[in-house]
Formats: structure tokens, sequence, C-alpha cells
């Protein structure tokens, strides 16, 4: 039997390997490394996992599609940006996960949220692969006649890659409500076919789900409230601070007033807000949904209770719970360190790997629950899937299920990861949990499957 060590040197040389044929894709090389540390103990205890070619399988994608995307603006300009899918594992289902337009969007981000997609996906039971797509295309300050030529040509290349049965995109940072619909039209005309499952994230007069726009935001604070649970404690009472003010962060601060606790920040790329008397969400609805305006307008309107910040760190905040909730790398060692001296008691991911590595293992060794991402934010992916399921049926649920429906697939990613770490001597460890109890179900499907 293979010990520990002798594993993990053969996954150090898979990581090295990986640099060498990945290269300046510092992301994906992030994500990699976070989940290959992790899976020396369950290769080391499972021989069939060491089984050659089995990981260096998981860690390269089925399929790589790179497109160019010409469009127009409004002054008759032609636009050239750059499209991506990545589908990168197809062992439990079609391949699921969003779609990014954001300028600092490349090969190496891509690929990183799709292999974090992978065990995201898997962690939630339910039969979905990982994929992930975008362009470096800013929808910011653009009309929406341009962000509609946008998406028109960006389809017209996606559309041969993608199907109900084959690989299902959704919205991401960018890609909301407006996008997936241009998207979902252009689709409809290329190929003459209602295909409601197709895209999820829909809008609910025609095929999508109640419940999907909250369901990041809303399953992120069912992580964080079991993660409290263990420790004895509940959310009531708790002072949160929360990144971002986009769908998964407005959802988040929702769900966290819902359970009693009071979430006193948000903020954008200009800075944050802190508002002491808790955020006043239909006021940040207002400014980011419908005038998709910037987080001082808030802090303006609001009154003497809040103030904007410029730039600076929303983490400077004191508080016991911190929910990331913008993007990758923004919750930083010196962050961490800040929040656990400020007596922080949780940090639960609401966006995809928004904590540096140094920064989790400091918030671990400080005794501080910690939620990574693929568990704690993939109530999002969990409704798309019942979104399909809805669309496979030609029907539509009550907002009452779908929300009891996402209650208990977080409740039970929670006891997945909480019992895997236990079971791989790593108690309270959800990092390890999650990368182990995903590992498994996708490695199990792609023994079955053969060498594919």
């Amino acid at each position: 039997m293979t010990t520990r060590s002798e594993t993990q040197t053969t996954l150090d040389h898979l990581l090295t390997e990986i640099e060498h044929r990945n290269p300046a894709q510092p992301e994906f090389h992030q994500a990699a490394h976070e989940v290959l540390e992790t899976l020396a103990p369950v290769v080391a205890a499972r021989p069939e996992y060491a089984e050659p070619g089995l990981i260096e399988r998981l860690v390269e994608p089925e399929r790589q599609v790179i497109f160019r995307v010409p469009w127009q603006d409004d002054q008759g300009r032609v636009r050239v940006n750059r499209g991506f899918r990545v589908e990168f594992n197809s062992a439990l289902g079609p391949y699921k996960g969003g779609l990014r337009f954001h300028p600092s969007v490349n090969l190496g981000v891509i690929k990183f949220l799709g292999f974090e997609q992978i065990f995201k996906n898997a962690l939630t039971g339910l039969g979905i692969g990982g994929g992930k797509g975008g362009s470096d295309f800013d929808p910011h300050g653009r009309s929406d006649a341009e962000v509609m030529r946008f998406c028109q040509s960006f389809m017209t290349e996606l559309y041969r890659h993608i199907g109900e049965h084959t690989d299902v995109p959704a919205g991401d940072i960018g890609v909301g409500g407006r996008e997936i619909g241009y998207l979902f039209g252009q689709y409809r005309r290329i190929t003459n076919r209602w295909e409601a499952g197709v895209l999820t994230g829909k809008g609910r007069g025609w095929g999508g789900s109640l419940i999907r726009p909250e369901a990041t935001g809303y399953g992120n604070v069912l992580f964080a409230a079991a993660m409290m649970r263990e420790r004895g404690e509940d959310l009531e009472g708790q002072t949160a601070v929360v990144s971002g003010s986009g769908n998964v962060a407005i959802y988040t601060i929702e769900k966290l007033t819902a359970l009693g606790a009071n979430a006193v920040t948000c903020s954008d790329s200009s800075g944050y807000v802190v508002d002491e008397k808790g955020i006043d969400l239909d006021l940040l609805k207002q400014i980011k949904e419908v005038e998709r305006g910037r987080v001082d307008a808030y802090a303006e309107r609001r009154g003497a209770s809040a103030r904007f910040v410029p730039g600076g760190s929303v983490w400077d905040v004191p508080a016991d719970l911190a929910l990331p909730s913008a993007t990758q790398n923004e919750l930083d060692e010196n962050a961490a360190a800040t929040l656990i001296r400020n007596g922080v008691k949780a940090v639960s991911e609401g966006a995809n790997m928004p904590t540096t590595p140094e920064a989790v293992h400091l918030l671990q060794q400080a005794g501080v629950a910690f939620g990574p991402g693929k568990a704690a934010n993939a109530g999002g992916v969990a409704v798309s899937a019942l979104e399909m399921a809805q669309n496979h049926a030609r029907t539509s649920w009550t907002a009452t299920r779908v929300e009891e429906e996402l209650a208990d697939i977080m409740t039970s990613i929670h006891t997945t990861c909480h019992e895997t770490a236990e079971r791989y001597d790593a108690p309270g460890d959800y990092v390890t949990g999650a990368n182990i109890a995903g590992f498994e179900r996708v490695a199990d499907a792609m023994l079955a499957q053969g060498v594919i």
C-alpha cells in the first residue's frame, strides 16, 4: 500500500507538470494546488485512485474552445473580443457552469473556474459535470443595444458547442438576466428550437426558476449557518461583513438579515460602504440592479448611518462573520490577520476562490470555521440543476419548494464535507472535506466509464 508521503510526492510531480503544460495561468495553478495538496490521504487509502492517468485526466479539460467575437458599437465601430468555453469534465452529467463577461477573463481564469466547478457540482449530488466560459468583453457602461449585439455574436459561435444534454451555461460576473435573455434568443433563432434547458438563469416567464437569482447568496448563508451550528451558535445577533454588491452579495445580505444577522457592508471596485444600521436592501437593489450605479451613491442617499470608504479593504471592518462575494483572491493574508484580530468566527466564500491560500491557512490555524467556495457557494448551480429539471418536465415549481430543495442540498453538502474531513483525520477542515468528497464522486464515475 502506498504511503501518504509517497502519494504526496507523486501529486507534487503532477503539479509541476501542470504548471509546465499550462504556462502563464496562475489562477488555474492555484486551483489545482488547492485540490491536489489535500488528496494524498484518499489516494493512499484507495489504490484504485492511484491508477495511472486518472488524476492526469481529471486536471486536463475534455475540450477547450476559443473564438473571436466581432460586434459593432453604437458608433458603428467594429470591436473584437475573445470568447471561451472550457468543457472540463462530463463524468457525472452534461457540463454545467456560468459565463463570465469581464476584462480580466482569459483562458487561465476560465480553466480555474471550470476546474472548481467539477467538484462544486459533484458536491450537490446532482447529475451535472463541470465547465465554464466567458469573454473579456466588459458590459459595464455599454448600452443595451451594444450588449445585445455582443451576446448575439457570442452565441453565434457558442451555440454549436452547447445543448441541454451536452453543456448548459448560466450567468456569472457580468452576465445577468439581460445577457441570458439575449443569448437565449439568439440560440433559439439559430437552432429553430425551444430548448429551454440549454441555459439557466432565464426569466421566470420563459423557463426560469424561482429562487435562482437568490440561490448562490442564500446557499452561502445556509452553509455559514451550518458551520456556526457546529460551534454551538446561530446567526442571530451576529455582525457580518460582505464584499461585493452584485447578485451574490445582495442575496447574501438578504438571507443574513432574514436569519437575524446584521450585514453592515457592501463594496465594488471604487471602495466600500459601512452602514451601522445594516444595509438597506431596497436602496442597494435600486442603485445596483436598476441604475447600475456605484456604491458611493448608496452612502450619499442612506444618510448618517452609512459612510463610503474609497479604496481600502472591507475586511478592516470588525465582524463575527465574513462572506467574500466579489471575485478571486480578494481576501489576502493581511486581511485574514485583521479579521482574526477583530474576532471573526467564520468565513464563508460566496465567490469562487476569493481567499488566497496563505489567508486560508492562517484562518484555519486560528480556529476560524472556513467554508470553501466549492461547497459554500454551490447553491447557485444546485438551483440551476433544479431549473433544468423543471424545464425537462415543462413545469414550474413554487418558490417554497425550490427554497426547501436548496436548504436540503446545502445541509447535505455541509454534512458530507464535515463527515469526509473526519473520516480522513482532518476534523473541522471543510477544505479537505469538500475536495475529497467531490473527488471521490467524480473519480468513481471516471473509473466506471473507462479511459476516455
